[in-house]
């Protein structure tokens, strides 16, 4: 894709870093399916089995199938949710990879470009080689102008009805800086129906949607804002031609960030 949109050319290297999504991500996680995401989706089968050991009065088994049965349904929608992420890769051919930032070429960096920018650029990559790469749909929304929220709201609302995950809001600028300093750089903000994949096929009942609501996510944000700082003042200091302890001393602040005690669902 790359040397037929002649980008070799275009901009002067030999080498490029991009950020981007490898799918389906169930091709990276198959452990995570299989013992955590199926395991809670086969709750109907559990029923079967609950049944069967109500009716022979085993301890605890009534009780338990009275509050199994409550869930049938929100089983049954967490399983859709998590299978529309996930097809069989037997081969190459079964990935799709979707950039959607242009981080680096050979001397260059591209922080100082727009995300526009950057999703423009990447879509001449994706119409280059449609079997391997995906474009990723986007909308620049002027946030002044009530007509056009509305719209984007609504096609978020579209988008996560008919099974996407959702969207990821941005800054227009590649690194947002206020007053006193960055801006959260990117924001998830996935459907209801994909939601059940991170809090569980319960999370919608009452009690349960409450005390997610509760939940502290400023340590969360200010990690993701001092690894952000991190990764791009590390990929300068490598596109910079620094020696590698430089780098590696960016890269060891992530990892050590990484580690920090934080509910990774927030």
């Amino acid at each position: 894709a790359l040397t037929t949109a002649g980008f070799w050319e275009k901009f002067d290297t030999d080498w490029v870093c991009l950020d981007a999504e490898l799918l389906p991500w169930s091709a990276k996680a198959q452990e995570l399916v299989k013992n955590q995401y199926a395991a809670v989706a086969a709750l109907p089968q559990v029923e079967a089995v609950l049944t069967q050991a109500a009716a022979r009065d085993l301890h605890g088994a009534a009780a338990l199938l009275a509050r199994t049965t409550a869930r049938p349904q929100a089983a049954a929608d967490y399983a859709d949710a998590y299978r529309r992420y996930c097809w069989p890769v037997h081969a190459l051919d079964d990935l799709k990879l979707a950039p959607f930032h242009l981080l680096a070429t050979e001397g260059k960096t591209y922080f100082d470009r727009d995300h526009a920018w950057h999703m423009e650029t990447l879509r001449t990559l994706a119409l280059a080689d449609p079997g391997l790469l995906r474009a990723t749909p986007y909308r620049v929304v002027p946030l002044g102008d009530p007509s056009e929220v509305e719209s984007a709201t609504q096609w978020w609302t579209d988008l996560t009805a008919a099974g996407g995950e959702g969207m990821v809001v941005k800054p227009y600028d590649f690194i947002p800086q206020g007053q006193k300093s960055l801006f959260q750089p990117a924001l998830k903000c996935r459907g209801r129906e994909y939601l059940r994949i991170i809090y569980g096929p319960d999370y919608l009942l009452p009690g349960n949607l409450e005390r997610l609501r509760q939940r502290n996510v400023k340590a969360k944000r200010n990690l993701a804002l001092r690894e952000f700082a991190l990764g791009v003042e590390g990929l300068e200091r490598f596109v910079a031609g620094q020696p590698l302890r430089r780098v590696h001393q960016c890269v060891f602040g992530v990892l050590a960030l990484e580690s920090e005690a934080v509910d990774p669902r927030l």
